[in-house]
């Protein structure tokens, strides 16, 4: 094959071979050229005719779940087992061949070399043939005198297919009882006679001979026979067959009945009779046998005598009268079953009580005479003729025969089984076992009863908590019935057996019977539906929801709690439990639902659980179900359910009062004049005497895009709730609301500017206290206010033109609101500017009275607003540390105002204000020339824009000093 040294060589047993069904058989394989552990590994598989190409693994000497299933049992039987010859070399042995045992066998070696090098596996085939050789030899009992002539007959015959060779050889047992036997003479597979080295002599002389008479009969001629010659004489026959490798395999073996041969030598008077009282006997009855000596001056004579069945010692009394025992019969002598003993010194007695099969055959007495008593061979030996005894089989009439009165049952019902035994003649002892419908195998014991009444529960059964207490009892002389007192689930269903077993004088004899048995799940059928008569209520209504439970058993008989589960609306997460019923009555309220204790009541009719509802309150509105819980009957504590379902959702809606509340929805305007005080007005048309208001007003600017402002909320209890732009002290100081009546609230604006313009418009919620709560009623919404400012007859001159200016962060700018012209004597300016805000409305920054003082309306830019004023007409703002969100648009307001009356009240005479400013922020130096640095492409570009222009220079003045050489 080309194999290097260091290459793996897996060698196995040459094919194909043919051995014989029921023989022994070998097969060898072994492994050359390996690394690793001088002790390799062997894993042996099978390709069967059926599948030849799928891998049954048999056999392993390294892993013991190795094998397949259909080889587990006999490998672990030693049926089939691996020996090992060498620490390279096994032997597999197949025990007992089976037909099934034939096909291609697989010898591989697992790797331990560093890399894979060589062969790992070889095959051979293995053929399975019957078993067609026989041999024969009518047994006989033979006395001869010395010298004598023996001739036996052995008739040998074969079918086999396959080319086979026979050998036929006689052999010689010395002693009754003896194992090793003598050959005497073989006609070997290769026609070669060959005598024992003992026999040669007298075979060269012609006095032992075998001759084949015909194809299938040889005869054994032994003349002049010998007192050596006394003992047993057997044919034996082995087919032998040549396998692949050349080398002779003996497949077969077959050995005759045996002849018994006593030589009497001349000149001895010695004989020996042997009687029984019967021959025929039934199981159960008594055996004895005599075997009388006849001899002369028998008084004076020392005797051993050996009890001898199919050519097998029994027992023997040696002159003493002492009894030596085979091992396989020491038991019976001691429970008092057999007896051999010296009734005199010429009667001899073998008893045997409570016969079975066993005892069937051919016995003999044997008896030597000794010359003193403690000598250990005779000087002469007779052996009596063989006497025939018969021992029929005793038949059993039991029968038995097994019921149910519970063939289909629930989960945690109790089973019952009845198994009747008929015909039983003894006391019998009672199995029962079960066989689950999904499960293979010989099943589970349950519970055994003795003969003698004695209960032993399988381990399965033997914790009362999971199925109660079992019980086996004897109703009667052969009724034994078995409880379950409650099943476990559905597997306790399927095949339960009976099996009685009698056991009568040493035999024993069974019977069984099955009967099939159903266990429903408690879960099979189990439904809970959820329902109520009316889906909205009014507030102070009751309700009743009704959870119908239906079962493919009776409910009644089994424990069963309901859970009553509630989720409120809106949702604010998982369902809670309010209250559950337990089995026997017991009820557990959950204190996180204490709005239903007292409220609701429970009760049930059958299989129906009511959940009834008193007064319904807003709280109880929400989704509800049940859930219920089934245990199994007759266990003790209850732990967990066998069973659970749950409902269908069932919503509830709680209708609340209704709300009476009308707000008046009339549009109105207020127009005044900037700096002025104003009030805006919310009335009420009708309410609920006992209810409560709140109050939210809102601000929809000029500007807007349809998104109002909330201002302020004053809720139903009186506290006020300003929203983000209008929660500075400033503007909590100039939006105020005040209730004037019971049915009148205003919303006060104390010195209004152009950026309070727009629509307001309050929105009025009704609350009412119901029982567990405040409860929100209803809401409306008036009518729009529209604040507008009266323009001065006269109108300043300002600067209106619209600019757009940029600041980088972190520096100041100055954003202008000039005044051209002069203004009136005696009258005093002052100037507010508003910065534009995405919501619409106008928000002031800062305000300069005509009396000179300064307001921050917003707290957060005190300090970075400037008037700097270098003249008196100059009233531009300077914004310092502009940040990112001070961009954006600005404008400004400037108003004159004169002394009139003799109160001398402030009047305005004059407004105007200035064009937009928009302010767009740079970011700082530092961030630019970090976002270039942080760039490598930008900066190099930076870099090398220099040099890239000059090149682009000198390119251009080469070509145009070329062009005009031409």
């Amino acid at each position: 094959t080309g194999l290097t040294t260091g290459q793996r060589v897996v060698t196995v047993q040459q094919g194909p071979l043919y051995r014989v069904r029921g023989s022994h058989v070998t097969l060898w394989c072994k492994v050359s050229g390996y690394q690793g552990p001088a002790e390799q590994n062997f894993q042996w598989s099978i390709y069967l005719p059926s599948a030849p190409e799928r891998e049954v693994q048999i056999v392993s000497t390294i892993d013991p779940s190795f094998p397949y299933a259909i080889y587990t049992q006999r490998v672990r039987s030693r049926g089939i087992f691996v020996e090992r010859v060498q620490g390279d070399t096994v032997l597999l042995h197949i025990t007992e061949l089976q037909d099934r045992d034939a096909g291609e066998y697989e010898c591989h070696t697992p790797n331990t070399d560093e890399r894979y090098f060589g062969s790992y596996s070889a095959k051979t085939n293995l053929s399975v043939i019957a078993d067609t050789l026989s041999a024969s030899m009518a047994p006989q009992a033979l006395t001869l005198t010395e010298g004598d002539v023996v001739e036996l007959t052995c008739e040998v015959s074969k079918s086999t297919t396959q080319h086979t060779h026979l050998s036929v050889g006689w052999y010689h047992l010395r002693a009754v009882g003896e194992h090793h036997a003598e050959e005497v003479l073989i006609l070997s597979k290769d026609f070669i006679l060959k005598p024992r080295p003992s026999y040669e002599q007298r075979f060269l002389a012609g006095d032992v001979r075998l001759n084949k008479l015909g194809n299938t009969t040889y005869k054994l001629f032994l003349g002049g026979v010998k007192p050596s010659d006394q003992g047993q004489l057997y044919c034996e026959a082995v087919e032998w067959i040549e396998d692949p490798d050349k080398s002779w395999k003996d497949i077969s073996r077959k050995q005759t009945e045996r002849t018994s041969l006593t030589v009497v030598s001349q000149g001895r008077d010695l004989s020996v009779d042997i009687a029984a009282a019967e021959t025929s006997l039934s199981e159960g009855d008594t055996l004895q046998l005599s075997c009388t000596v006849e001899t002369q001056k028998s008084s004076s004579r020392h005797f051993q005598v050996i009890w001898v069945l199919n050519g097998m010692e029994i027992a023997r009394v040696d002159p003493h009268g002492v009894l030596i025992l085979e091992k396989e019969y020491e038991e019976r002598v001691k429970s008092e079953q057999l007896r051999a003993f010296k009734s005199s010194n010429t009667i001899y007695v073998l008893i045997i009580y409570e016969v079975g099969l066993k005892d069937n055959g051919t016995y003999h007495c044997s008896v030597s005479e000794m010359k003193t008593p403690g000598d250990m061979h005779g000087i002469q030996t007779s052996v009596s003729s063989g006497i025939q005894v018969n021992v029929k089989l005793t038949e059993s009439h039991m029968c038995l025969s097994v019921s149910t009165s519970t063939p289909q049952i629930t989960a945690g019902d109790p089973l019952i089984l009845h198994c009747e035994v008929q015909g039983a003649t003894s006391p019998v002892s009672v199995q029962w076992w079960h066989l689950p419908l999904q499960h293979l195998g010989p099943g589970v014991l349950v519970a055994t009863m003795e003969q003698d009444g004695s209960l032993r529960l399988g381990s399965t059964y033997q914790d009362g908590r999971a199925r109660g207490s079992l019980r086996l009892e004897k109703a009667s002389s052969g009724t034994f019935t078995l409880v379950i007192p409650s099943t476990l689930d559905e597997d306790d269903g399927g095949l339960y057996r009976c099996k009685a077993t009698e056991v009568s004088r040493g035999q024993s004899s069974t019977a069984e019977g099955e009967t099939a048995v159903t266990v429903n799940s408690m879960g099979l059928g189990l439904h809970a539906m959820l329902r109520s008569r009316v889906a909205t209520v009014r507030y102070g209504q009751s309700f009743e929801l009704v959870c119908q439970v239906n079962a493919s058993y009776s409910l009644e008989k089994v424990p069963a709690s309901v859970r009553w589960l509630f989720q409120p609306s809106p949702p604010t997460g998982p369902y809670h439990e309010l209250v559950q019923v337990f089995p026997n009555g017991p009820v557990a309220w959950m204190t996180a639902q204490s709005h239903f204790k007292g409220k609701a009541q429970l009760t049930q009719s059958d299989t129906s659980f009511r959940l009834h509802i008193q007064s319904a309150v807003a709280a109880h509105e929400g989704t509800y179900q049940c859930e219920v819980e089934v245990w199994r009957r007759n266990i003790q504590p209850l732990e967990q359910p066998a069973a659970t379902t749950r409902s269908n959702a069932v919503g509830i809606k709680v209708m609340l009062p209704e709300s009476k509340l009308q707000v008046a929805t009339k549009d109105s305007s207020v127009q005044i004049a900037s700096g002025a005080d104003t009030a805006i007005e919310c009335r009420i048309v009708f309410a609920q005497n006992n209810s409560q208001l709140a109050v939210t007003w809102y601000l929809l600017p000029p500007l807007a895009d349809g998104n109002p402002l909330q201002i302020i909320r004053v809720n139903y209890i009186g506290i006020l709730e300003y929203r983000s732009e209008f929660s500075s002290p400033a503007q909590k100081s100039r939006f105020l609301s005040q209730r004037v009546s019971s049915n009148v609230f205003w919303l006060k604006i104390l010195s209004a500017n152009l950026g309070d313009r727009g629509k307001y418009y309050c929105v009025v919620e009704e609350w009412l206290w119901l029982v567990d709560g405040w409860y929100k009623l209803g809401e409306g919404t008036s009518g729009r206010t529209t604040l507008e400012f009266k323009l001065p007859e006269r109108e300043l001159q300002i600067k209106k033109t619209n600019q757009s200016i940029s600041a980088r962060e972190g520096e100041e700018v100055t954003l202008h609101c000039l005044l051209q012209g002069a203004h009136l004597p005696d009258t005093h300016l002052s100037a507010t500017w508003f910065q534009v805000k995405k919501s619409g409305r106008d928000s002031a920054l800062l305000t300069l009275h005509h009396d000179g003082t300064i307001k921050y309306p917003q707290e957060s830019l005190v300090g970075r607003l400037y008037l700097r004023r270098p003249t008196a007409g100059d009233f531009s703002l300077t914004l310092s540390s502009v940040e990112r969100g001070d961009a954006g648009v600005y404008y400004c307001q400037v108003q004159e105002w004169q002394q009139q009356g003799e109160r001398k009240d402030w009047a305005l005479q004059a407004s105007a204000c200035s064009g937009y400013t928009h302010l767009t922020t740079i970011p700082p130096e530092s961030t630019v020339m970090s976002r270039i640095c942080s760039s490598p492409s930008l900066l190099n570009f930076i870099l090398y824009l220099p040099l890239v222009l000059i090149l682009f220079l000198a390119l251009a003045v080469f070509c145009w000093h070329c062009k005009y050489r031409r």
